[in-house]
């Protein structure tokens, strides 16, 4: 099978292809993506199969460049792409692995609530939280920050959300890092984005950030839903975000500024947007340093709207949160660069992990996980479109030993936002869902055209895969009830 270019796919199994080292001269190492058949067809319309062979280019990248079901073309990387690089190698950071959205990400919380306890206040509850949720382009909440406290943010993360009363220890356990990556550099990071991240604490966003009103309709591992105090019509929620203007700015500057490392340390990439700097170089130091700072911003970030969200259930409910049960299970990001810890070939290396639209997915055991899931592994959180389902699996020692502890982080385009907004009817769309059962609000309804289900891949397609692959494993599946978009 072949892509638009020309790139010739070979089979592994019915859910890996390989890109051969030879398609491209100068990949240092093969691409593998996790597919089947069906959703191959989507992947091979646009040119995400190329970038998936021009980041085998990077200097000192590890057994594959690999891209997860969900794929498709991005900013250097494809979205969906995971790559290590071996630091004491000349490995490299490169900010297109990252993407500009750093740490976004999805986190999700439990209640003690059913669907027929709620299932006349839906709309009550959607409503509250449009109100209660600023969202949108440039939107600006209430918790506003001085300079001095967003440093304070940078460095501590989430804990400095807990510790303004937003929350309670308990949520930076259940939090991908506890909440903050050590390492980040306030220094690094410039008065530009200083200044889109400052009035941008607890908001939304745009596009497909979301907060999602969910029932439990599948169980697929009773006992790790068990260990997780999880049944069949339980209300969950999720929220979908990162860290606003302040990561795009980081990324912005320093996409911009990696150019000039290209001549400067002699990488030969074959398109710019690879952009990068040696991990142990002072550009690759300083960008680790930024890109700490704003995923640090973006676990605050998500904090606080989960605070945000608690309250709004406990207005519309009459009672507190913590008698609605309203607990996290757990917070993980899809777009960041991590310094990771694995056997290559026998030999423990210290890798840097890039995830951009990949979640993490560490085993059981792993010594990264909180003790209360030493056992059954890390809660993965896989987000569909408004109109489908989404996913809680957990992650395995196979993903550890192949992806480098990854998965995938959602559905997947297949529709460009422009592409969307063309061709889908916005009340045709409210119609099709609300004949479902679901109630969808929007800070504007040309979001809910970009994000209509049509737009995406069908999660339940692209789940079956990494849960076959081995990759990660189903443990239940939940449907949208309510949902607020950006």
């Amino acid at each position: 099978m072949h892509d638009s270019i020309g790139i010739k796919l070979e089979k592994i199994d019915d859910y890996r292809w390989r890109i051969p080292k030879s398609a491209k001269p100068g990949m240092r190492v093969p691409g593998i993506i996790y597919a089947d058949e069906k959703l191959l067809k989507d992947v091979l319309k646009d040119k995400a199969i190329e970038q998936v062979a021009n980041v085998a280019f990077l200097p000192g990248i590890v057994n594959a460049s690999l891209a997860m079901p969900d794929i498709h073309w991005g900013y250097g990387f494809p979205i969906g792409g995971v790559a290590a690089t071996d630091i004491e190698n000349n490995g490299v950071v490169s900010p297109g692995g990252v993407g500009f959205d750093i740490n976004c990400g999805v986190r999700m919380l439990k209640t003690s609530l059913t669907f027929d306890d709620i299932k006349d206040k839906v709309k009550d509850l959607v409503y509250r939280l449009l109100s209660d949720v600023p969202s949108g382009v440039g939107s600006k909440g209430d918790i506003r920050v001085s300079h001095k406290e967003e440093r304070e943010i940078f460095i501590n993360g989430a804990k400095w959300a807990v510790e303004q009363g937003y929350g309670i220890k308990e949520d930076l356990e259940c939090t991908e890092e506890f909440g903050a990556i050590e390492g980040a550099d306030p220094q690094a990071v410039s008065e530009r984005a200083y200044e889109r991240g400052k009035a941008q604490s607890g908001t939304l966003g745009s596009g497909n950030h979301f907060i999602e009103i969910q029932v439990i309709d599948q169980l697929y591992n009773r006992d790790v839903c068990d260990e997780l105090g999880l049944d069949l019509g339980q209300i969950t929620i999720m929220i979908h975000s990162g860290s606003r203007g302040l990561g795009y700015q980081v990324c912005e500057d320093y996409t911009r500024s990696m150019v000039n490392c290209l001549n400067k340390y002699q990488i030969n990439v074959p398109d710019r947007q690879l952009s990068c700097a040696p991990v142990k170089s002072f550009e690759g130091h300083a960008y680790l340093g930024a890109m700490k700072c704003a995923a640090n911003y973006a676990w605050a970030n998500r904090q606080c709207l989960m605070h945000l969200t608690r309250l709004s259930f406990s207005k519309v409910m009459g009672v507190s949160w913590q008698k609605l049960g309203m607990y996290l299970i757990y917070d993980v990001a899809h777009n960041i660069a991590k310094i990771e810890k694995y056997n290559i070939d026998g030999e423990e290396k210290k890798l840097c992990v890039h995830r951009k639209g990949a979640t993490r997915a560490f085993g059981p055991d792993n010594p990264a996980l909180p003790e209360r899931y030493k056992k059954i592994g890390q809660p993965v959180i896989i987000p569909g479109d408004m109109g489908r389902n989404s996913y809680l699996l957990v992650g395995t020692k196979k993903a550890e030993q192949e992806t480098f502890g990854s998965t995938c982080h959602g559905a997947g385009r297949v529709k460009s936002r422009t592409e969307a907004t063309r061709t889908i009817n916005v009340d045709y769309l409210l119609k099709e869902l609300e004949s479902k059962g679901i109630i969808v609000k929007a800070s504007g309804r040309k979001t809910l055209v970009e994000e209509a289900p049509s737009a995406y891949k069908d999660v339940n397609e692209v789940v079956d895969v990494v849960h076959n692959a081995g990759i990660s494993k189903r443990v239940c599946r939940m449907r949208p009830l309510g949902v607020i978009k950006g």
